[in-house]
């Protein structure tokens, strides 16, 4: 089989970090995508040959297409590629500035929208593509409108890729973690009771780690899930069972003991 290639957008820390290290040890070419150079520059010399690392800003339709242009023209084809891209932000409705709403939803749609396009025109038959989006997409979290909002389109989003490029034998998935101990929710692991509410109505009792969620990726990319597409996998440890910790509730307490 030829030897594939592999995008991981967002992939220098947290889930496209562990993404990258289990697609490279399975011997598919991993180019880590990612705003932050140094460390993007740093984890593919972890890797090493042929294992290579790239810019990007997802937000920015030039730099996403000149990414893939470059993979592509580098590698010479395009079979995987992997969003990892995103953030969030804190605030109730009432109270939250609309461009930090427009800035989380610039990043986990908007620029969700512009890996798939310009990712979409270089895949081909047997490709590929998976989102990271999350359990908040189904499961709404006080304060955390723009997260859920956007996280929510991104599942529709990725459905409506599985229709469009079906057709050229593309698959396009997405997984939906929990929470899960990353550099992105250090905040939130940071306020007492959080972590401790989200286990309680967790049915497997844990959060979960990044190679949890790298496994399943891995899963979506390979000949395993070949007759799979248009499947927002939930990875929660059954947390959409049940409900989401009242991050506001634990946070006036830390604030007013």
């Amino acid at each position: 089989m030829t030897e594939q290639v592999a995008v991981i957008v967002g992939g220098a820390s947290g889930i496209g970090w562990a993404t990258a290290q289990t697609l490279a040890a399975q011997s598919i070419r991993v180019t880590i995508a990612d705003r932050n150079t140094d460390l993007a520059r740093e984890r593919a010399a972890t890797l090493g040959d042929p294992h290579a690392w790239a810019e990007v800003e997802v937000t920015d339709e030039a730099s996403v297409a000149t990414l893939f242009d470059g993979v592509v023209e580098r590698e010479g084809g395009l079979h995987v590629v992997v969003n990892c891209a995103g953030f969030s932000g804190f605030g109730v409705i009432t109270e939250l500035d609309a461009e930090q709403f427009r800035s989380v939803v610039d990043v986990c749609l908007n620029g969700a929208f512009l890996v798939m396009k310009h990712a979409g025109r270089h895949l081909g038959e047997g490709g590929a593509l998976v989102s990271l989006t999350s359990l908040n997409a189904r499961q709404p979290a006080v304060g955390m409108s723009a997260y859920c909002a956007a996280k929510a389109g991104l599942s529709m989003l990725t459905q409506v890729a599985a229709l469009e490029l079906g057709p050229r034998g593309i698959r396009v998935n997405a997984v939906a973690p929990g929470f899960v101990h990353t550099p992105l929710t250090e905040g939130a692991a940071m306020v007492p009771g959080v972590v401790d509410e989200y286990v309680e109505n967790t049915a497997l009792g844990r959060a979960g780690t990044p190679q949890d969620i790298a496994d399943a990726v891995a899963f979506l990319c390979s000949p395993q899930s070949s007759w799979l597409t248009g499947e927002i996998l939930d990875l929660n440890g059954g947390a959409h069972l049940k409900r989401y910790p009242n991050i506001a509730e634990h946070l006036t307490r830390l604030m007013n003991p």
